[in-house]
């Protein structure tokens, strides 16, 4: 089962961390191990399997949740979310690829060198405008390798459309996500309250989504956003940064 962080107290990647233990109510904590021996004869009902460590109340505090692990739902469940959140609808996209870009009548077109930045408006892509136009903000951060992957780079040619919706897309290399202890799994957040969590396979096929609104899940999900954003560029200095490499 994948192990999908939590968050640190730790500035320097260093323990102690909290994990959650995908598909499951457990939680892996790692941090210092007890060897106090005055504290260790006063444990109680030890098993011969069982280990102790130690990590500050700051870390429970922050990043344990608070609530019962969500259960794994269509992603259609939170359709109606994009159309009825009040002010910021945020994403984070950590994958290398998608299997959604891959299964599109534009993949084998842009493979073939054909231009994907002017499609033709769909409902996703209405329902941006519309809400925009009533002054809510649909933002993304894209983590990316270096070089690009193929996934990466159909996703940089299609980002015009989204764009000219009302998408703002910002881009951020994945070795400074690391630097800054960005989790690896990708999530929407409503109006910083709520959280949908995404599941794929080994395929990079969407499984469903994890919807919380656990406060620690929320917070940490918030901090994430703040961070993500602040180091992202946008699309015309993203734009730059890869012609150089080319």
């Amino acid at each position: 089962m994948a192990l999908r962080f939590l968050g640190t107290t730790s500035d320097d990647g260093d323990c102690p961390t909290l994990y959650e233990i995908d598909g499951t109510d457990e939680i892996l904590v790692q941090g210092d191990r007890e060897t106090d021996p005055q504290h260790l004869v006063q444990l109680r009902d030890v098993k011969p399997t069982e280990t102790f460590v130690r990590v500050p109340r700051s870390l429970l505090t922050r990043y344990a949740p608070r609530t019962t692990a969500p259960e794994l739902q269509p992603f259609a469940s939170i359709s109606h979310l994009f159309r009825e959140f009040r002010h910021t609808a945020f994403r984070l996209e950590t994958r290398h690829g998608y299997a959604s870009d891959r299964q599109s009548p534009l993949w084998p077109k842009w493979l073939a060198g054909e231009d994907v930045a002017n499609e033709p408006a769909n409902a996703w892509r209405q329902n941006v405008r519309t809400q925009v136009e009533q002054g809510k903000r649909f933002e993304r951060v894209r983590l990316t390798d270096e070089p690009l992957t193929q996934g990466q780079q159909f996703l940089l040619a299609r980002a015009p459309s989204n764009i000219a919706a009302g998408e703002d897309i910002r881009y951020l290399p994945r070795s400074e996500a690391c630097a800054l202890r960005l989790p690896d799994c990708d999530f929407w957040l409503f109006d910083s309250k709520i959280v949908a969590r995404f599941a794929f396979d080994g395929d990079d096929t969407t499984l469903g989504v994890y919807v919380t609104e656990d406060p620690a899940e929320v917070l940490s999900a918030c901090q994430v956003r703040d961070a993500a954003w602040h180091h992202a560029a946008p699309p015309a200095e993203f734009a730059k940064r890869v012609a150089s490499t080319v």
